[in-house]
C-alpha cells in the first residue's frame, strides 16, 4: 500500500511492486499479520512527515526469508515482530533493517504480535518509565477502550493502580470495565476534571495519561493534583493548540510531557527489557490483546475510515 500525496484515506493505493533481497544488515521478512495504528493516519494527513511517494504502516509480524550480509540477531525461519520501523509495513513482503526486528516467543501468535508491538511497548513505557507509580495512585486514562487503554488498564491493575477512564460511547464503557477500569467517565457528557476530583477526594491524580489531545488535555489538566505530569502521546482529537506555560503553575505547578515510542526503543537493551516484559504477561494471560477489528490490505481506506471515525474498540490489523 502506498501513498503519492498526503490526504484523506483515498489517497491510499495497492500496488504490486518487486520485492528483492536484502542488502547489509537486512532482512527480508513474510507478513502474517501487520498492525492498524492511529499514528498511521498521522503520516497519511502529512501531521508527519514522509518522503514521497512512501510506504505506509511500521507494525507488522511474520516469518524472516533472507538475511543479508552482517545480519547475525535473526536466520532464515525465525518468528519475528517489529514496530517502529521505516514505513512500508502495509505489505505481503518487504526488505527492511533487521534491528528493528525482535524475536516471537511461540507462545504469541502472529495476529496477536502485530496487534500489540506499538500498543504494547507504548503500554509498557507509560507504565515503566514515565512516572514512579505505586500501588493504591490513581491514574487518569483518555480513550480507555481503546487498543492502547485496553493494555494500560490491565497493566496497570497488575501494578495495583485505581483506573478511571474515559470513554466515547456506553457501549465502551462497558469495554472499559471488562478489563478493569475502576471508574468509567463518558467525556462528551461529564465534566472529566470536577468527576476526577469527586473520585479522589479533590486530590487529583498524579498522572494524566492523554492520547485524545485537543478535545481532552484542559481536562487532564484540571484534574491533577498539585505537581501532577499530563502525558501527551497521541491526538486523536488533533493537536493540543499553544497554551502560555503560566497554566502550569496556575493548575498547580504541573509537568507535561510528549513522548514518542521510538526514544523509548532506540536502545537495544531497553527495547528487549520492555518487550520481554509484555511478552511474559501476554503470553501468560495477565494480559489481553483484544482484536476486535480484521481487514484485509485491500480494506486499508475503509479501515483507516472507521479507525478515524472512532467506530473501533481495541485494536485492528490486517490479515495477510
Amino acid at each position: 500500500m502506498r501513498f503519492y500525496e498526503v490526504g484523506g484515506p483515498e489517497v491510499m493505493r495497492l500496488e504490486d511492486v518487486e520485492v528483492g533481497e536484502p542488502g547489509p544488515g537486512e532482512a527480508r521478512v513474510r507478513h502474517v499479520a501487520v498492525g492498524l495504528n492511529f499514528a498511521d493516519t498521522y503520516f497519511r494527513t502529512g501531521l508527519y512527515p514522509a518522503q514521497l511517494p512512501a510506504g505506509i504502516g511500521v507494525e507488522a509480524a511474520g516469518v524472516v526469508e533472507a538475511v543479508g550480509p552482517g545480519v547475525t540477531q535473526v536466520a532464515p525461519g525465525d518468528r519475528v515482530a517489529y514496530t517502529g520501523s521505516p514505513l512500508g509495513a502495509y505489505s505481503t513482503a518487504r526488505v527492511m533493517p533487521a534491528a528493528f526486528l525482535v524475536k516471537l516467543p511461540e507462545a504469541i501468535a502472529f495476529e496477536t504480535a502485530a496487534a500489540m508491538m506499538m500498543r504494547g511497548l507504548t503500554s509498557a513505557y507509560l507504565m515503566r518509565r514515565i512516572w514512579p507509580l505505586k500501588a493504591g495512585d490513581p491514574i487518569l486514562l483518555h480513550a480507555a477502550a481503546g487498543g492502547v487503554g485496553l493494555i494500560v488498564t490491565q497493566w496497570a491493575k497488575l501494578l495495583g493502580l485505581t483506573v478511571i477512564g474515559t470513554v466515547g460511547s456506553e457501549a465502551k464503557a462497558e469495554v472499559a470495565r471488562a478489563h478493569g477500569c475502576d471508574h468509567v467517565i463518558l467525556y462528551g457528557r461529564e465534566d472529566v476534571a470536577k468527576r476526577v476530583r469527586e473520585l479522589t477526594g479533590g486530590v487529583g491524580v498524579p498522572v494524566a495519561y492523554d492520547s485524545v489531545g485537543k478535545d481532552t488535555y484542559l481536562g487532564s489538566m484540571g484534574a491533577l493534583m498539585r505537581r501532577g505530569l499530563l502525558v501527551n502521546f497521541g491526538t486523536a482529537s488533533g493537536p493540543i493548540p499553544a497554551f502560555d506555560l503560566l497554566q502550569l503553575a496556575l493548575h498547580g505547578s504541573l509537568y507535561v510531557t510528549r513522548p514518542a515510542l521510538a526514544d523509548y526503543i532506540a536502545d537495544p537493551t531497553e527495547r528487549g527489557q520492555l518487550a520481554a516484559e509484555l511478552f511474559d504477561h501476554v503470553a501468560s494471560g495477565r494480559i489481553r490483546i483484544e482484536i476486535n477489528q480484521h481487514y484485509r490490505l485491500e480494506d486499508a481506506v475503509r479501515a483507516h475510515r472507521e479507525l478515524e471515525g472512532r467506530r473501533t474498540t481495541g485494536s485492528s490489523i490486517f490479515v495477510i
